[in-house]
């Protein structure tokens, strides 16, 4: 549906309400209004951003999601906790801002571009070199790079789209380019040769956060690009090094029996006996005439295969601090593209997995060979290019964490920075206490260049000192600026001075580490970064605490002394109903834009047809969806999706979401609809509201009761926002709308609208009901807004304003309702209610028991003492109006009941007593029911029979045994029942 002009929808609330709630009409219209007017904007209604907010100030930047994203369940959850957040905040009148912005995603951006090349033009990007390369992907960018905001606009997000960065803006590269040149003339940022992730494929330096852990169970044929055949992985190859001089051997095994060739020592545990006559001996290795010592070093252990373990400092992690730790060579058997160096013939040249047959072969005709067996394991892999990620020894930028990281975690045990919920503390100390430095450099060609020169210097009179070597490196702003410090540093002329531009970009996790700051054009000193820097709040995912959060706090600090925000929320991750990750083979990943507006099963089927999944994956997949949803996904709209969500929040690490309780909120948004069309009606087209809302004295006990609660839910609901206990907030406006002025309240009123024509005594009643109906509508529609955006402003819309309030004005410009506002929180009331309620259930349920479905009977409520009396007097409209009773009338204590009465204890202060004679066939409710009672008996004997036996707990499950139990506990209530309703009905007759 496409959205009417502003004009156009200002006339429509004019009109009637649709007869029932329809999300696509609802949500048609109102965000291109709201941006419209400027209301996401913090300069709407003040001079200027820096004019002084008695309220204060409320800052929170967004996650940015990747250029190339795609709105999934995650992005959802977050933008819906976010944009409540904010809106809470605007409602509140702070000078609020949420800032958007995108990344540019390094790797998964060049993938996508790649492919698109190969795809369409059969090129790899070295054909069009790197230049052309990068025009390609700013194309690409420019045409496709907004999708995600306007997926962000379907979820009502509630940001300054003018203030929209992307990460590779001028603004933020020059932001990215201070930040590096800063922390490197500091040294900070230092050049290393270490062991990083390697793809292959990507022939990319790759983070921990893009590696995935896939754990195996034993061996394992996995696919691997560039390889026709599916690999082996998941075993242990166990063989033998001779010791030099002798026939004994040392039995070593791996689970990359490739990495062999890159062995330079075997280490044992000092303290180990059967290798203590080793001490000072060599091993020889079967393929080259390399000698490796055996070493002595803690980290092996003992109780693993032969407790000898092969070392291999260039391709291991643990081994590379072993190889540091005893001066052992570092020997690299591999290229960037896999491809087998350094090592003797016939494997030179080989690809990584086929050495790895090649070398087992090579092993096995020499007769060093011992065993392969499975073995369980963790294989890394890359998650953009599902290759086998390599430990490889490359020279590298790296950050020096070492000091930034105690800053961090002191900032945190210092109270300065808040983490919520704390039980994420744990985490934040572990790593922050063991922080390794960060390696911030990638071989790709999309995103920022280093501003780092290779220095050779032309001058043969100087020679190189300590820190050439061949290897001195400057930073600067520009290549000139680069060569005067060069210069300066050797004492020559920048003529004699060549810089070579290093070709790696920076890890986005470092101009996204600085993206709390960078977006208000720090280092520059904007008004923009004076008003919103610090900022607030971050809300995010658990699963991106270190690599994004704690990355911005120690830039933070770092570069401008300051903390990036005052509290960090972490909300859980999103699962599927039955608690399993979302993944796209399982069929459970969902697009937050097919519940809103629906899904057939077919069209979930074609959205598989276009993925990437291989056809039997296809299959499994369309069988899960066939299972969860084997109708497709019904339209449920934005605001019971983001309702949803905030009431899931509270199930800790993990969200399992289940669609159909999405569809359940969309059913609350109708009850939502046709309360507020009954409320229209009944107020009139004269009605006209209360200056303020407050109580005028002439007030009813249903009028009390419900001003009471709505107190009480205004004070639970901004409770919740400060505690961010999201459920806690849907639940109070859930059962404030629903059970109390719905089912509750509403009903009262019913009679006292129809009986107003009558007299001037029901008319004065029915407009006090008016003022309290409007203010309940009004109000409880502005507790809802922030979390149901849209039907809050459709309805909200419709409603008559206070004469102190704009008329034109959006709900989410309004002022969020406050206790100090609403004070009328009652306990006395809420007891006697309680009461009442308890009463007309205790009703309700004779009524039920007796199938008094439509015929309306007299009540009589035996009261315990004068105070019950006098309080069923009070409130007998409501009990009568509530229970569907004919009549109720008090009875003290001492009065007698009618014979003929359906009797049921409501409290230890009031007995119900239900008049049946006359109402019902008291014959036939006896034969019905000694047949019934008859059944039952049976039911139990047989029960009885089988559980008696002799062998029964020996042979049957307990969980059909307990099932047993609690069907005869049940049919014993039920017979129980059966028998009271009998003796009952025979006394009447």
């Amino acid at each position: 549906m496409t959205s009417p002009p502003l004009q156009e929808r200002k006339k429509d609330v004019l009109r009637p309400l649709p007869d029932s709630y329809s999300p696509q009409y609802v949500e048609a219209a109102w965000y291109p209004w709201w941006e419209k007017q400027g209301y996401f904007k913090p300069e709407h209604g003040r001079k200027s951003v820096s004019e002084p907010n008695p309220r204060g100030v409320f800052m929170m930047c967004i996650p940015p999601p990747n250029v190339t994203g795609s709105l999934h369940l995650g992005h959802a959850l977050t933008n819906a906790i976010q944009d409540c957040l904010t809106r809470w905040h605007r409602m509140r009148g702070e000078t609020t801002l949420w800032n958007p912005g995108c990344d540019h995603a390094g790797i998964a951006t060049q993938v996508v571009v790649e492919k698109k090349l190969m795809r369409e033009r059969g090129m790899s990007r070295h054909d069009l070199g790197r230049d052309q390369f990068i025009q390609e992907v700013w194309k690409w960018k420019n045409e496709k790079g907004d999708r995600i905001y306007h997926q962000l606009k379907k979820l009502g997000s509630s940001l300054d789209w003018d203030r929209a960065c992307f990460t590779m803006d001028p603004k933020l590269s020059y932001a990215v380019q201070e930040a590096f040149i800063r922390l490197h003339e500091d040294g900070v940022i230092y050049r290393s040769k270490r062991l990083v992730n390697w793809s292959c494929t990507l022939n990319s330096a790759i983070s921990d956060i893009e590696v995935d852990k896939r754990e195996l169970t034993g061996r394992t044929l996995l696919p691997v690009p560039g390889y026709k055949d599916k690999v082996e992985f998941g075993v242990l190859v166990s063989f033998a090094y001779k010791i030099e001089g002798s026939d004994e051997e040392v039995i070593v095994a791996t689970t990359r029996i490739e990495t062999m060739l890159g062995d330079t020592a075997v280490a044992v545990h000092p303290a180990d006996p059967r290798y203590q006559h080793l001490k000072g001996k060599m091993v020889v290795h079967p393929f080259c005439d390399r000698k490796m010592p055996v070493v002595f070093d803690d980290f092996v252990d003992v109780s693993f295969g032969t407790g000898a373990v092969k070392i291999t400092p260039a391709h291991d992690q643990n081994d590379y601090e072993v190889g540091n730790r005893h001066n052992l060579a570092f020997i690299n058997i591999m290229d960037e593209n896999g491809l087998l160096i350094n090592v003797p013939p016939p494997f030179l040249g080989m690809k990584r997995f086929e050495a790895r047959k090649a070398v087992l072969q090579a092993l096995k005709d020499l007769g060093q060979f011992k065993e392969i067996k499975d073995n369980p394991m963790v294989v890394p892999v890359c998650s953009r290019s599902k290759d086998i990620v390599e430990p490889l020894l490359k020279p590298q930028w790296y950050v020096d964490c070492a000091d930034m990281g105690k800053q961090a975690a002191d900032a945190v045990r210092e109270g300065r920075l808040k983490i919520i919920p704390d039980h994420h503390l744990k985490t934040w100390f572990n790593w922050m206490d063991n922080i390794r430095d960060w390696c911030i450099s990638r071989q790709l060609w999309w995103g920022h260049r280093i501003p780092a020169y290779f220095v050779t210097v032309n001058d043969p009179s100087v020679k190189p000192g300590e820190d050439m070597d061949g290897h001195y490196w400057v930073s600067g702003r520009t290549e000139d600026e680069a060569k005067e410090k060069a210069a300066k540093r050797f004492n020559i002329s920048t003529d004699k001075i060549t810089l070579r531009q290093d070709e790696d970009v920076l890890d986005t996790w470092f101009s996204s580490g600085i993206f709390p700051f960078s977006i208000f054009g720090w280092p520059n000193e904007t008004q923009d970064l004076s008003v919103f820097y610090p900022g607030t709040l971050l809300e995010t995912g658990h699963d991106i605490l270190f690599f994004w959060v704690a990355r911005m706090v120690m830039m933070g600090l770092k570069l401008t002394g300051q903390l990036p925000f005052k509290e960090v929320y972490l909300h859980a991750v999103v699962r599927d109903a039955h608690g399993r990750k979302m993944s796209k083979s399982l069929g459970n990943v969902i697009d937050p834009l097919d519940v809103i507006t629906g899904i057939s099963l077919e069209g979930l089927y074609a959205q598989l047809n276009d993925s990437n999944l291989d056809p039997v994956e296809v299959e499994k997949a369309k069988q899960g969806q066939k299972s969860d949803y084997p109708s497709g996904i019904p339209e449920c709209g934005t605001d019971a999706l983001r309702f949803a969500l905030c009431a899931y929040t509270s199930q800790g690490r993990d969200i399992n979401l289940d669609v159909n309780r999405i569809l359940g909120y969309r059913h609350f948004c109708n009850k939502l609809w046709n309360a507020v069309k009954f409320a229209m009606r009944s107020l009139g087209d004269s009605f006209v509201p209360s200056e303020k809302a407050q109580l005028s004295g002439q007030e009813g006990v249903s009028d009390r009761w419900v001003l009471s609660r709505l107190c009480a839910a205004v004070g639970l609901c901004n409770a919740g926002f400060q505690a961010y206990d999201f459920p806690a907030i849907t639940t109070a406006i859930y059962n404030f709308w629903l059970y109390e002025l719905c089912d509750v309240y509403l009903e009262c009123v019913k009679p006292v609208f129809s009986r107003a024509e009558e007299d001037s005594v029901s008319q004065s009643q029915a407009a006090v009901c008016r003022q309290t109906l409007y203010t309940c509508l009004e109000t409880g529609l502005r507790l809802l807004a922030p979390i149901m955006p849209f039907v809050g402003e459709e309805l909200y819309q419709r409603l008559p304003r206070r004469q102190s309030q704009d008329a034109s004005a959006s709900i989410h410009v309004t002022s969020y309702p406050e206790t100090a506002e609403f004070c009328w929180h009652s306990e006395e009331v809420d007891r006697q209610m309680d009461f009442v309620m308890t009463v007309v259930r205790t009703i309700r349920s004779l009524r039920a028991d007796y199938n008094l479905t439509k015929t309306r009977a007299d009540c009589y409520l035996q009261c315990i003492d004068s105070e019950t009396v006098t309080l069923v007097e009070q409130y007998s409209l409501q009990i009568q109006t509530l229970s569907l009773s004919q009549t109720v009338q008090p009875v003290p204590a001492t009065g007698a009941v009618p014979e003929g009465c359906a009797v049921a204890i409501a409290s230890d202060r009031c007995t119900v007593n239900l008049m049946l004679k006359g109402l019902i066939d008291l014959e036939k409710e006896v034969a019905k029911l000694t047949v019934k009672k008859g059944e039952l008996e049976k039911q139990m004997e047989k029960l009885r029979e089988r559980m008696e036996k002799s062998d029964y707990k020996e042979k049957v499950p307990v969980k059909v045994q307990e099932l047993d139990a609690e069907k005869l506990r049940q049919s014993q209530t039920e017979l129980e029942k059966a028998k009271e309703a009998i003796d009952n009905f025979m006394r009447m007759m």
